[in-house]
């Protein structure tokens, strides 16, 4: 069979159909270890498709059969303050499904799923995990909180409650796939689907997910994808480099402060923000917003 088109692109235009809902659940049910039925994808604002989203996020919001929210976010390149972004968009998350005068108990637990194609940082796993919990200071026990419903006296841990965020970092597996999470993660990387693989939803994604069942306009809208991701991967990791080589062979404050403009004006032609080319090179928003 022909080339599958990468994940990013898939959960951003065929995913959110129904007849599709099969690829994402498998995902979902092999990294959260449990049967993950798709009731319905839940849109917002960041789930719209635009025409200069090249590269910029994906996120996709889904109820699970026990009624708790899923959100899937996929990045593909580095953001300033990310932490911070996926703290916000599970707040607003929960915020967004209590109505104003519901009780507290309808609350629902979010389970954030953040696909990386970027170094966030270091560590030595590809994937982490992290939860919330309520652990004793002097004596390590961890926490469960008493509470009533209907009069009914409940005992639950906090998390069971709290978000649990889930970091794939995708281009830090460098395994040979045996189970089917690996399998997975070797097809969020590098687009490859073993023949016959029993893992949930990739043979699904190997059938339905082909580069050449799509029609023209959308494999060059696919091709167009790609192509600016390999050229903003590639301005990003010369970025610094040039900018030093620059600065060398100048020698002076003048040469460098125009090496980082020069990397800076590549920067915007790939459609960067501001905000991650004020990071890369040092320069001020005003000093970009002028080049």
């Amino acid at each position: 069979m022909g080339e599958i088109i990468r994940f990013d692109w898939a959960a951003k235009r065929l995913l959110r159909n129904k007849a599709n809902f099969g690829v994402l659940e498998g995902f979902l049910t092999v990294l959260l270890d449990e049967k993950i039925t798709i009731v319905e994808i839940l849109e917002s604002e960041g789930n719209q498709i635009h025409a200069d989203d090249k590269f910029n996020r994906v996120d996709i919001k889904a109820r699970n059969s026990k009624d708790e929210i899923v959100i899937i976010e996929i990045q593909n390149t580095r953001e300033s303050w990310y932490l911070e972004r996926i703290l916000y968009g599970v707040a607003k998350t929960i915020t967004e499904h209590i109505s104003l005068g519901d009780k507290y108990n309808t609350v629902k637990k979010v389970y954030s799923i953040n696909i990386l194609y970027f170094d966030l940082g270091i560590g030595l796993d590809y994937l982490y995990h992290g939860q919330n919990s309520f652990v004793g200071v002097h004596t390590g026990d961890k926490l469960i909180v008493n509470t009533r419903d209907e009069d009914v006296l409940i005992q639950k841990k906090p998390e069971e409650i709290f978000p649990e965020y889930f970091l794939i970092r995708v281009n830090e597996f460098n395994k040979v796939a045996v189970t089917p999470l690996e399998e997975w993660v070797a097809y969020l990387k590098d687009g490859v689907i073993t023949p016959g693989t029993s893992a949930p939803g990739l043979e699904e994604a190997r059938q339905k997910l082909q580069y050449y069942s799509m029609s023209e306009e959308e494999r060059h809208a696919y091709d167009e994808h790609i192509n600016a991701i390999m050229i903003q991967n590639d301005v990003i990791s010369t970025a610094h480099l040039e900018g030093r080589e620059e600065g060398r062979e100048e020698g002076r404050k003048e040469g460098r402060e125009e090496g980082r403009k020069e990397v800076a004006r590549k920067m915007k032609l790939t459609g960067l923000s501001i905000e991650m080319i004020e990071e890369m090179t040092g320069l001020t928003k005003n000093e970009i917003e002028n080049l």
